[in-house]
């Protein structure tokens, strides 16, 4: 074999190798879509807003928040959790920060929950996307869930994901609801 073809070859597999790893976090990965009659601007605002986020959670647990707007990436507030709204680990009440991994002003924020209680950290991160409508009648609003970057230990413990696709349907739902009742 050439060099050529040595060169072609470790190519090829760095390109599988690639292709594989985009398969586990396709895998890890859950994402829901909806359309709402809002603008992006309109949107984002509320999901920068500590307080949105507990206005439109789906699963009961976030009960209050503390901070400002986040407006950038490594922005932080902190929420006030109640795993015991689900009924499935027996955690009680319990504090995260929400720290802001990516930002894009009306196009995407991410976040990562961080907690003293959880070391390491989980490294799970949840995030919207946002697209307007080429008609401008709405945005296309995606709302995903991410435990593809895992530390080692949660990932054996075998309890991701955390939620289902339908937390992030209803959870859509309620911002539509939310949002559009702004008008």
């Amino acid at each position: 074999m050439g060099a050529d073809e040595v060169g072609q070859a470790q190519q090829t597999d760095k390109a599988g190798q690639a292709e594989s790893a985009d398969q586990v976090r396709q895998a890890e990965r859950l994402e829901a879509s909806r359309v709402i009659a809002a603008s992006p601007a309109r949107i984002f605002a509320l999901l920068c807003d500590p307080a949105g986020h507990v206005a439109i959670d789906s699963s009961g647990m976030l009960q209050s928040a503390d901070g400002d707007p986040v407006c950038a990436a490594g922005d932080s507030f902190v929420v006030h959790m109640d795993r015991e709204a689900l009924g499935d680990r027996p955690l009680g009440r319990y504090d995260v920060t929400v720290e802001i991994t990516r930002f894009e002003q009306d196009i995407l924020i991410e976040w990562t929950p961080t907690s003293p209680r959880l070391q390491p950290s989980v490294n799970h991160h949840y995030g919207y996307r946002l697209s307007p409508l080429a008609d401008g009648t709405g945005t296309e609003v995606t709302s995903y869930y991410d435990w593809s970057r895992i530390h080692e230990r949660y990932r054996a413990a075998g309890i991701f994901p955390l939620l289902q696709e339908s937390a992030l349907r209803a959870t859509l739902g309620i911002l539509a609801r939310t949002v559009e009742r702004q008008v």
